[in-house]
């Protein structure tokens, strides 16, 4: 089986804001968080509901559930088989926040203009 790369999204000031949230949150929900983020890895762009669930304009979220608490890691897909991820929450409303969508789209132009950037240097 072919495997994706997973990469935490880093800021131009070296934040990691998924890194950051998952160190925010309880321990074992945060041990669930990797588990999934390794299943992410192994089948990519393959993986589905209940674990992963296309928001909008290729934007995904990884869907972690523990006892009463849900939290929600958003990512984009790039070539090369590469995921990034981009910024994470405690999920409490029935729908994802459009400004958390908003900010992994964010978060997925600075990467590629970043990139692209340092590609041409």
């Amino acid at each position: 089986m072919i495997s994706y790369q997973v990469i935490f999204y880093e800021d131009a000031h070296g934040d990691c804001p998924v890194e950051e949230f998952l160190n925010t949150i309880d321990t074992k929900l945060s041990a669930k968080a990797y588990r999934f983020l390794e299943l992410l890895s192994q089948f990519g762009a393959d993986l589905r509901e209940p674990y992963s669930k296309h928001l909008d304009d290729g934007i995904f979220e990884l869907r972690v559930r523990f006892a009463s608490n849900t939290i929600r890691i958003l990512y984009f897909f790039t070539e090369n088989r590469c995921v990034i991820l981009t910024n994470g929450f405690v999920k409490k409303t029935k729908k994802t926040p459009n400004n958390e969508i908003e900010r992994a789209k964010a978060c997925r132009q600075d990467y590629l203009e970043r990139r692209k950037s340092n590609e041409n240097a």
